[in-house]
């Protein structure tokens, strides 16, 4: 008896089912893997403690990263790092620091188009985000060209009518908190930042809520420069939970307070009285004018120490 061919089903099917997968594919959505932005505290990047994170979003609504949201243990940490950091950093040369803070400059200068990107992304039109990073990138070298000048200029020596010279000299601070403006993601926190530094003191640094991303990315590119561990330590989170701690911790000497709102500057004011704090108020109306950056803003966080030497000794 004659057998009849069957159809090669298999094949059909195989064809079919590639297809239908092809087809598929275009209607699955594919999870977006959203980066996770660490903390900045000793030269480390760890996450934080509380194990909460905040989500930054485009001007669209669509989700960016997810940044840490830091707590009180973590400022407390950072406190500890800047406290280990600044007898080193005050110690070394202003000649070195200034040689530093140019190597920041160098790098953000090769990494220009992503800071750029990433303040686009957020909102930030093209073309001041470009104005932002050249002006974060200027001031990086104006302040290092007043590292080693910055003492001729305020130090002196003192006319008196006796048998000793009379010496008055800048010293660094300390451990100096910095709440950067809200309104600016880069430029606001170099601004901040430098000065500080510039002047021998180390820093604890809450970025902006609104524009978070190019503080950590601030942070990577300040562990890849020659800036020792523990000298910057920035957090991100937000304003109305630790701004108390930065005023009332004893071993911050200074806080440098970017902003208008009339409750957080008396908050500031209130709680620094505990251990005699200098707090700074400045306003961020114009981060990019020249007004924005002085030798007298690292003069704000130093101390000025008299000496008397006698004659002829």
């Amino acid at each position: 008896m004659a057998q009849t061919k069957e159809p090669d089903v298999h094949q059909k099917k195989s064809g079919n089912g590639k297809a239908q997968a092809e087809d598929s594919s275009h209607d699955i959505q594919r999870l977006n893997v959203l980066k996770t932005y660490k903390l900045y505290i000793g030269g480390k990047f760890p996450r934080t403690e509380s194990g909460r994170y905040f989500t930054t979003n485009d001007p669209d609504g669509k989700p960016l990263a997810n940044m840490c949201q830091g707590s009180r243990k973590d400022f407390r940490e950072a406190v500890v790092a800047a406290r280990k950091a600044v007898s080193g950093w005050s110690g070394s040369s202003a000649y070195l620091r200034g040689q530093i803070l140019y190597r920041i400059a160098e790098m953000l200068e090769g990494r220009r188009e992503q800071f750029v990107s990433e303040l686009a992304t957020q909102g930030i039109p093209k073309a001041d985000a470009q104005s932002e990073v050249d002006k974060a990138i200027d001031r990086l070298v104006y302040y290092a060209g007043w590292c080693d000048k910055y003492q001729q200029v305020f130090s002196s020596v003192n006319p008196v009518s006796a048998s000793y010279f009379n010496f008055s000299l800048c010293e660094s601070t300390g451990v100096v908190g910095l709440i950067a403006p809200e309104e600016s993601g880069l430029l606001g926190l170099v601004s901040g930042i430098v000065p500080i530094i510039a002047g021998g003191n180390s820093c604890i640094v809450l970025a902006s809520s609104r524009y978070p991303l190019c503080a950590i990315t601030l942070a990577e590119v300040l562990n890849t420069s020659d800036v020792p561990g523990g000298v910057v330590n920035i957090l991100t989170g937000f304003r109305d939970e630790l701004l108390t701690y930065f005023a009332s911790h004893m071993d911050v000497n200074a806080v440098i307070y970017y902003g208008s709102e009339t409750n957080e500057i008396q908050e500031l004011q209130s709680n620094s009285a505990l251990n005699v704090k200098r707090i700074i108020i400045r306003e961020a109306a114009d981060l990019a004018s020249d007004t924005s950056q002085s030798p007298y803003h690292i003069i704000d966080t130093q101390e000025i120490k008299t000496t008397w030497h006698p004659v002829g000794l």
